[in-house]
């Protein structure tokens, strides 16, 4: 147990770093004890280094220094650097975006024949949604008029026309708050610019102003977030639930394993369909086939649509490797240690880069073309299969840990499954039990592992009290890889972890739709990009009952935050009206008045607002509190309480 408690409450991550250790390779815990104490400046957000006059360094306790050599305060300092965090999470999301808007329009011209539309039905409403008419036009330019407007949301627009994917994803309530109080991005790359203008030496020195500019830069990351959602959905299908497996125990000594790590679902797509037709190739240098596997939220975007099993998450990447089963990691970009290159030295694993916007020095780049998409991964494939011919025979350590998940739960599976109880209404269920009080609310959980915390333990302890409490618990990108991971998309667990009335709402669904068994605790929505399900669906919510987003028992946590991409998801959060709890410290709390708006004073303006609560079982208190007392404002029961 003390193990564990240092690392990860993973049993196959502790078995892997066991090993790790014992073959004196270097992992991400040994990095992190090598810079602990970590520097106090930088935890607090005191450390200005935009300019050259600096690093300066303001003392937190209201000694000297207390400004800048520029003159910035604290909270200017602070500010400008949660400002740059959002905008590199925005620019993170949003490039992930327009590659799939290129990619769209490349397939709407017929330049990428190794691509088709998947989801005809969502092109259509996506279509709608934006305001183009579909009436009399062929499928390619209709998804040709999409993929303009996609590209058309990251240039400045009007101000009489928003970012339109933005102003079509939220309420018309939120819409017109965000428009009044000029909130409303004009466009994605529009307000990345202006974070990086506005925050160079010599330009805002508003803390409040910064932060206004910090949440529309958040609102552009939702655009982007959207965007790449849906345009996923239109080009390789919109999830529906499948059934897989989770953990290292998916990694097969027999077969040639490659994994797909990033979170760009373009080539690997084309991995997972390629991989089953090299499974001959495979077998003649004495495979049993081609084992294709995820990491990170790549790995959730092929295991919601095809079913392929994730291997691990985030933190714990390199573990995948110290098995000594892993013949090739295909990257795209994001979230990708560069000691991966080391490990990889010591365990014979192919590295393999494929975007222009992620290198990595003692890795293979192979440059992916839509156009030959096909023909390259068969490139990478076959660099595996000559990986595992020189692994052949050798022995190999995996860790017989893995876990049932059900996965793929995109806005339209969960209406479908709902609509077999109520086919006309089919969000009338879901409102019902939220009002008789068997859902006691909704909790979307995200976000990373970060190494500061024992992997996964702030996320399984906040999920079983939610369950218990009949919170109805929606997970995304490697936060839902941690929940997986330890049996919580499981169906077969619903019973035992779930309070009396969740179990007996997700029994229902499951009965509805002829499972024979019920819908899994948690419900897997998808990558990170997919946190945008779930305002897709507090949106949908929220119309049909003509309130805002700000008045639903809704919540969100990020128990264990660590990406920039991190901090922009819980700045729209907080925009559109939910409270988000992180559970590691930001580096705001140096600026006395950033924290209180950021936790306090921005619930006036948005409705929305952080809670920062390091201890998971007080963090989940809190939650709960905030679940019960908008149920109190709409007049409906509080456990124990009630109505108030």
């Amino acid at each position: 147990m003390a193990k564990l408690s240092k690392t990860s409450l993973d049993p196959a991550v502790v078995e892997m770093v066991e090993k790790a250790k014992s073959m004196e390779i270097k992992t991400v815990w040994d990095r992190y004890q090598a810079m602990v104490p970590q520097c106090g400046f930088g935890e607090t957000g005191l450390c200005c280094r935009h300019c050259l006059m600096g690093p300066c360094r303001i003392e937190p306790f209201g000694g000297e220094p207390k400004r800048g050599i520029c003159g910035a305060t604290a909270d200017v300092i602070v500010a400008r650097g949660l400002d740059r965090a959002i905008a590199a999470g925005a620019a993170a999301h949003s490039g992930h975006a327009r590659h799939l808007a290129h990619t769209l329009k490349m397939v709407a011209k017929k330049e990428a024949r190794d691509y088709s539309i998947k989801d005809k039905n969502k092109l259509y409403k996506v279509a709608e949604s934006l305001g183009i008419s579909t009436e009399g036009k062929s499928e390619d330019k209709i998804a040709l008029a999409v993929a303009d407007a996609a590209l058309s949301d990251f240039n400045e627009k009007p101000t009489e026309a928003p970012t339109a994917w933005v102003a079509k994803t939220v309420t018309e309530k939120r819409r017109n708050l965000l428009t009044e109080q000029g909130l409303m991005p004009k466009g994605i790359d529009y307000e990345i610019s202006d974070i990086m203008h506005r925050t160079h030496m010599g330009c805002d020195a508003d803390p409040i102003n910064l932060l206004q500019a910090g949440i529309r830069a958040g609102l552009a990351d939702l655009a982007g977030c959207t965007m790449g959602t849906e345009i996923s959905d239109i080009l390789f299908g919109t999830p529906q639930p499948v059934v897989s497996e989770a953990n290292l125990g998916v990694l097969k000594a027999d077969a040639v394993n490659v994994a797909v790590h990033g979170h760009n679902p373009v080539l690997s797509e084309i991995i997972v369909e390629v991989a089953e037709d090299m499974k001959g190739e495979a077998q003649a240098v004495g495979a049993k086939g081609v084992n294709v596997v995820g990491i990170c939220c790549t790995g959730n975007e092929v295991l919601m649509r095809h079913g392929i099993p994730s291997c691990t998450h985030s933190l714990s990447q390199e573990m995948a490797l110290i098995t000594g089963a892993l013949d090739a990691v295909v990257m795209d970009y994001q979230c990708i240690y560069p000691s991966l290159a080391t490990v990889a030295e010591c365990m014979g694993t192919k590295l393999i880069t494929t975007m222009e916007t992620m290198k990595l020095p003692g890795a293979i780049h192979i440059p992916f073309e839509e156009k030959r998409a096909k023909d390259i991964a068969r490139e990478i494939i076959r660099q595996a299969i000559q990986a595992f011919t020189q692994r052949r025979g050798k022995p190999v350590d995996i860790p017989q840990v893995k876990h049932r998940v059900v996965a793929g739960f995109s806005v339209e599976a969960i209406v479908n499954a709902l609509s077999k109880l109520n086919a006309e209404d089919p969000l009338k269920p879901l409102i019902d039990n939220i009002v008789s009080g068997n859902l006691r609310g909704v909790c979307l959980f995200c976000g990373c592992n970060n190494v500061k915390v024992p992997q996964d333990r702030n996320f399984t302890i906040m999920v079983r009290r939610m369950l218990k409490e009949n919170v109805l618990v929606i997970a995304s990108g490697c936060g839902a890889g941690a929940l997986m991971r330890h049996g919580f998309m499981d169906p077969s667990r619903t019973k035992e972890v779930c309070g009396e009335g969740l179990k007996a709402v997700l029994t229902a669904i499951g009965e509805a739709n002829g499972l024979g068994e019920p819908l899994p605790p948690v419900l897997h929505i998808g990558s990170c990009v997919d946190t945008s399900r779930a305002v897709a669906l507090a949106t949908a919510l929220g119309n049909r009952l003509g309130v805002d987003i700000d008045q639903l028992p809704v919540v969100a946590s990020a128990p264990e935050a660590m990406a920039e991409k991190a901090v922009a998801i819980g700045t729209w959060a907080v925009a559109i009206g939910i409270p988000t709890h992180v559970g590691v410290p930001l580096p705001v709390v140096g600026g006395p008045l950033v924290t209180r708006v950021l936790t306090d004073r921005v619930k006036e303006l948005t409705g929305g607002y952080f809670i920062v609560e390091l201890d998971p079982e007080a963090a989940a208190q809190k939650l709960l509190t905030v679940i019960d007392e908008r149920r109190a404002a709409l007049g409906l029961s509080v456990p124990g309480g009630g109505r108030r």
